[in-house]
């Protein structure tokens, strides 16, 4: 590393009053006209790359590929970024903490200084996966299901609290305070940073996909796997693509009574339409001012719905009001502004704009904009409202997939009847049995939440009641929500139709919406059969694409309806009996809870029969905008913001009655199921051993084309003949306390064992047998993935994996990448590889290669029973990116592949 070459243009930016706010990198004194009609977005990336640019990690060339955007962006150029933080959520973060800790232990075990293992940039940790509605339509909810919590959790929660305070730059925010989003929005965004004298823009790298919430702010934030955060938490920059930017253009205002979730389900259709993927997408145009920062918060929250990497609103006077309402200080918010004008990344539409170049452009004239929902199984599918009956009934017609159940004609109108705690009830297909008041998509907005509380109000006054089997809940983004709910005088109402506040976290919008009634659920399973059809499975975080799958399992022969405010609806992700899953704004699901069907005509069909016996619609319990906006206006206060977040870090009675070790160094405990230290330092030397081929290995699994990172790792809840299972249950754990692969990420033992247990898995050396099984080659034996790695491993000999195109595509799961080197994979030989998935495996040691084009495992005749031998030059100096390298196997035949190590 070099000395800065970027020193010259470091500038000191004067307070208006006298004094000085900090040095900060000037862009506008680099006098490059390119620069100034660079995508604000775009900026971001080149003014963390000028600061930190030592012509090692991030070098000259990189700078001048980001001015050069318009030109380098169409032609995949990778450059280095160096985000400003690192936001985990407590599933992702207990691994990052658990990684962390082992460093310190290898690092004392080598007589160094281990208490220097500390994040290098800030860390932000908010534990919030964390609430299974268990217990809903309660005064004492909050309380019931936190208490369920934190039996089920205790051990990684504690841990959790040793980190805390274990670690320098890290902050851990105690569960139960809030969604991480929401908390990242109203308390941890910073927008502009001053460390150690020197300002610059706010970015942040978040190990969950809605990380883009913070775009909102005019913070660059996007979601990676936990590798990539690990990676960037110890000051490593990260490797991207430079993104092209499609600009869209808003226009005028949203009529009355359209909401911001509307507005977001048509953003979110017309940019899947156009085509985002790996694409930063920046909003400008009049219609800006329009948009409140909440509005805008809740577009940028669904961009790995519409699959882009950013949905960017550049800083302006809204960004600012919005900081003061949070409660911001005064010198907080000036140095903000004065940064961001002063290095031309303000937007001031009191001022002629400088046309920005962007690689493709969109247009939505707001008021075209019209009450929507999305659904029944994706959420791009939107739906007007006014058409949602004639809809409903195609999706009863057509045949199964995205948008079709199949149900035959004969049978679409039969009732299912059951008794529900002695009172005779029925179920037809369309009924809701859960209505949800939940997600960060739509929590942090209160135009929306309290909307739905004035539906609720209506609703009340004019007698209307959501049927008792209805599983309703209220799942706020943070404190503040209650609060205003209250000021307001609302709540009441919404608690009046079982919409209580359950707790604070994210609840059904990632399936934890707990049991529904028994009753209710033999109804909707009744004469409910095991098919083996083609369904559509759907993976959105990255790719967005879809997968047909053969698979068994049960359906419910009803189509029972969830209508729920979040961002994502895939079937069996809610609940395993909701086939058909609509996102709604939470006004919308306050009013589908009272129609208690989706087979409804807003315009034409009454929701209800009100007190005195007239028919109830629509539009009687629909409020104005001018309703929403007062109660707003005399409810959202900056206090609410400040008493909440002062109060965030202190927890609460639980969290701080829990008993952690002190000291630097962690206890391990040797009978711990959720924390284990795993053995990725043991052999550790304080000198690396250089590289090392491959000799002799077997082929542990031999797939096609797609493999995800889906089939990959441990995901979902722990099947009962798993040897994740039979693991637990050999060291005492009750097959109902299993809880889920997610929240044991912190134990290696679990996470090996779940690494290719994936029931679709689609294995070669099967020959056509579907499941998470595989051949052990020198014994011919048929065994579970996890066993044959184990056998192979014991006889001191390594694996490989041979694969079609695609290996590793989907999210950037961190495990799908440890597990493997777990179980002894050396090396993955592909057609092709998801970009991040090739650089976590070369992160945890595992060689990638491609076959040469034209060739793969099926042409070059390998049935996966040969031994691999590749040979890696002996010294570092001799591997260069993208080297070939030959492959020899035991049957004499020999093969040319593409070494990816991409980059030095």
């Amino acid at each position: 590393a070099s000395a800065n070459p970027f020193n010259s243009i470091l500038k000191t930016l004067e307070k208006p009053q006298g004094g000085e706010f900090g040095k900060y990198y000037s862009l506008p004194a680099l006098n490059d006209p390119r620069i100034d009609k660079l995508p604000y977005s775009i900026k971001i990336l080149l003014e963390s790359a000028i600061r930190n640019c030592d012509e090692f990690q991030v070098k000259s060339k990189d700078v001048e590929k980001i001015i050069d955007w318009e030109n380098t962006s169409p032609k995949q150029v990778e450059i280095p970024f160096k985000p400003a933080r690192v936001l985990l959520q407590d599933f992702t973060g207990v691994p990052a903490v658990v990684d962390l800790a082992c460093m310190r232990d290898a690092m004392n075990k080598l007589g160094g200084d281990s208490n220097k293992i500390n994040p290098l940039v800030p860390v932000d940790l908010v534990i919030d996966h964390s609430v299974q509605v268990d217990v809903a339509r309660s005064e004492n909810a909050v309380q019931a299901n936190m208490e369920l919590e934190f039996q089920r959790n205790k051990e990684r929660f504690a841990f959790l609290k040793w980190g805390s305070s274990a670690f320098d730059n890290m902050l851990v925010v105690p569960p139960g305070s809030g969604i991480v989003h929401q908390v990242n929005l109203e308390y941890l965004g910073r927008v502009v940073f001053n460390t150690n004298g020197v300002l610059y823009p706010d970015s942040v790298v978040g190990t969950d996909s809605h990380t883009t919430m913070i775009d909102g702010l005019g913070v660059a934030g996007w979601g990676v796997g936990g590798i990539e955060a690990e990676a960037a938490m110890l000051g490593q920059p990260m490797s991207m693509v430079l993104p092209g930017v499609v600009g869209f253009k808003l226009l005028g205002k949203l009529r009355d009574g359209v909401t911001a979730t509307d507005l977001v389900l048509t953003v979110t259709q017309m940019l899947r339409k156009h085509g985002v993927v790996g694409k930063f997408v920046e909003f400008y145009g009049e219609g800006m001012s329009e948009l409140s920062l909440a509005d805008r918060a809740t577009i940028a929250n669904m961009s790995p719905e519409y699959g882009a990497t950013m949905g960017f609103f550049p800083v302006d006077h809204v960004t600012l009001q919005y900081l003061q309402l949070t409660g911001r200080s005064d010198e907080t918010i000036a140095m903000i502004e004065s940064y961001l004008r002063a290095n031309k990344m303000f937007v001031d539409y009191n001022e002629p704009q400088i046309e920005k170049v962007y690689s493709s452009y969109l247009q939505l004239k707001l008021e075209e904009v019209e009450p929507c929902i999305s659904g029944p199984k994706r959420p791009h599918d939107r739906v007007p409202l006014k058409e949602m009956k004639a809809d409903w009934q195609a999706c009863l017609d057509n045949r199964v997939g995205f948008k079709g159940f199949a149900i035959p004609k004969e049978s679409q109108d039969k009732a299912a009847k059951f008794s529900f705690h002695g009172t005779p009830a029925e179920l037809r297909h369309g009924d809701v049995v859960i209505a949800a008041i939940t997600s960060c998509t739509n929590t942090s907005n209160p135009s929306v939440m309290l909307g739905a509380a004035l539906v609720a109000k209506k609703a009340c006054e004019l007698g209307l009641e959501v049927k008792p089997w209805i599983k309703t809940s209220l799942a706020p983004g943070s404190g503040v929500v209650t609060k205003y709910l209250q000021k307001s005088g609302l709540q009441k109402y919404l608690n009046q139709l079982g919409f209580h506040i359950v707790g604070y976290g994210c609840t059904t919008c990632i399936g934890n919406s707990g049991d529904i009634d028994e009753s209710v659920a033999s109804a909707i399973s009744e004469n409910g059969k095991f098919f083996n059809e083609n369904i559509l499975g759907y993976t959105c975080i990255r790719m967005l694409e879809a997968d047909i799958l053969a698979v068994f399992y049960m359906r419910p022969d009803m189509v029972a309806a969830a209508v729920l405010s979040g961002n994502r609806n895939f079937e069996g992700r809610v609940h395993p009996l909701t086939r058909a899953n609509y996102l709604a704004s939470p006004p919308l699901v306050v009013a589908y809870a009272l129609a208690g069907t989706v087979d409804i005509d807003f315009e034409t069909e009454p929701i209800g029969t009100g007190k005195d016996g007239k028919k109830i619609f629509f539009m009687d319990i629909w409020p104005s905008s001018e309703e929403v906006a007062n109660v707003v206006q005399s409810s959202v206060l900056p206090d609410m913001f400040k008493a909440t977040y002062e109060a965030i870090t202190k927890g609460n009675p639980m969290w701080n009655q829990l008993s952690v070790p002190s000291g630097s160094l962690y206890a391990w405990s040797p009978t711990s199921t959720y924390i284990h230290e795993p053995p990725y330092f043991k052999d550790m030397t304080m000198s690396p051993p250089g590289p090392h081929g491959v000799k002799d290995a077997y082929c542990l699994l031999n797939f096609g084309d797609s493999i995800t990172t889906d089939h990959i790792s441990p995901a979902g809840s722990i099947h009962k003949d798993s040897p994740a299972a039979k693991f637990l249950l050999e060291h005492g754990v009750d097959r109902r306390d299993f809880n889920s692969y997610g929240s044991r990420r912190g134990n290696d033992e679990i996470m090996a064992r779940g690494t290719f247990a994936n029931i679709r898995l689609v294995n070669k050396l099967l020959k056509g047998e579907v499941g998470p099984k595989t051949i052990h080659i020198p014994t011919g034996e048929k065994l579970s993935v996890y066993d044959a790695a184990m056998r192979y491993k014991t006889a001191g000999q390594d694996t490989i994996i041979l694969a079609g195109a695609e290996y590793g595509s989907g999210s950037s799961r961190d495990w799908a990448a440890k597990g493997p080197m777990l179980l002894g994979v050396k090396a993955v030989i592909a057609k092709s590889f998801e970009r991040i998935h090739r650089s976590n495996l070369v992160g945890m040691g595992i060689i990638p290669l491609c076959f040469k084009s034209g060739e793969d495992a099926d042409t070059l005749g390998l049935t996966g029973h040969e031994r691999y031998t590749i040979d890696l030059p002996s010294c570092v100096s001799e591997i260069r990116p993208g080297q070939d390298v030959t492959v020899a196997t035991d049957s004499g035949r020999s093969f040319t592949c593409t070494v990816r190590f991409d980059t030095e």
